[in-house]
């Protein structure tokens, strides 16, 4: 007969003395005060499972100690997690956090709106409009007003081309009527775009979300907001009508100083469908793929921002057809107005920041 051997102090074997022994153990859980009851149990071995092991519902976690990332490799990992957790609202902490040249974009279905208030042009408005400004490009042609968008906290601003083109000397003006000087950093005529930068940008500017384009759909409503006519902050609102539609315009820098002649109240000309409008383009032209929209444009409107309506900026608007021989009661905006997508803006925008004045 073998002899079953048991250190001092184990557990009995047995379901009986398992059991006793897992009843004593809850009652002197359950009664701390009765904790000082010396227990048969030697300290040194460690007290039976309550119930047969399982297999895990999980996978097992790895016996080697995770290492916690430091640096700026956390903070994005932080800014990436409150991004999910809040949506576009930290699309703008992101740039604070990354520095003043990061430009803040989103996708789709990003909303720099509170969630209560999407869908309204009264919180576009107000959401967007710190990142809208008014541009005055002089030459020797005379004065021209333009908008533009303030895309980094540093003092980047898109705009048109033909605002800036010729220009001698740049006056920006922010939403609250404070004038700074600008420079040119880069233009690309073939796209119609610029990128200029405020010199000694104050601090708080607040830039603009640039949104995801290719996701626009005929139909999706939108907001324009620029300075047409020198009406700093005039808001309008439409509806997206046609996507990539060919838009022709000129290239020639002259053709760009013929809008700042009589004040800035000059057309911008352009090529659609075969035909021209607001004046001569010229020889020199080149042909982009553009949103319509039937938002109301007019000339100083140029360079500003095309807005969805969860307030990202999907095109920088750029051209307007206005009938030249209207009478007094049917001039203005006819409803037919062209923006150039945002995605063109951002795959253009190394290229700007470059230094290239194409």
């Amino acid at each position: 007969m073998t002899e079953s051997f048991r250190r001092s102090g184990e557990y009995p074997e047995g379901d009986q003395h398992q059991s006793a022994y897992r009843e004593q153990q809850y009652a002197s859980s359950a009664n701390p005060a009765d904790s000082s009851t010396s227990s048969p149990v030697n300290p040194e071995w460690p007290p039976p499972p309550a119930y047969a092991p399982t297999a895990l519902l999980t996978e097992p976690v790895s016996a080697a100690p995770r290492r916690r990332a430091k640096g700026p490799l956390a903070l994005l990992a932080a800014v990436a997690i409150a991004a999910a957790a809040v949506g576009g609202g930290t699309a703008y902490a992101f740039q604070e956090l990354a520095g003043s040249d990061t430009v803040a974009t989103s996708s789709t279905t990003t909303s720099v709106l509170p969630a209560s208030k999407k869908g309204s042009v009264a919180a576009v408005a107000e959401a967007v409009s710190p990142s809208i400004v008014e541009i005055s490009a002089t030459s020797n042609a005379g004065q021209a007003t333009g908008s533009g968008v303030i895309i980094t906290t540093g003092g980047e601003i898109i705009t048109n081309n033909h605002v800036v083109s010729g220009a001698s000397q740049i006056k920006v003006q922010l939403s609250d009527g404070k004038s700074y000087t600008a420079k040119v950093v880069g233009t690309d005529s073939k796209k119609d775009l610029a990128l200029i930068k405020l010199e000694n940008a104050p601090s708080g500017l607040k830039a603009a979300t640039l949104g995801d384009s290719d996701g626009v759909k005929v139909g999706d409503e939108v907001v324009a907001i620029g300075s047409p006519e020198g009406l700093t902050g005039t808001v309008t609102s439409g509806i997206v009508s046609a996507l990539d539609r060919d838009v022709t315009v000129s290239t020639d820098e002259s053709q760009g100083q013929q809008q700042q002649q009589g004040g800035g109240s000059g057309q911008w000309p352009f090529e659609f469908g075969g035909q021209q409008f607001n004046g001569d383009t010229g020889s020199s032209t080149t042909t982009y793929k553009a949103l319509q929209t039937d938002a109301s444009l007019n000339p100083g409107n140029s360079g500003g921002a095309l807005i969805d309506m969860n307030g990202n900026i999907i095109g920088i608007n750029s051209a307007m057809y206005s009938a030249a021989d209207a009478s007094s009661s049917t001039a203005g905006s006819v409803g037919l107005g062209f923006a150039i997508p945002i995605n063109t803006v951002k795959s253009d925008l190394d290229t700007l920041r470059g230094g290239s004045t194409t």
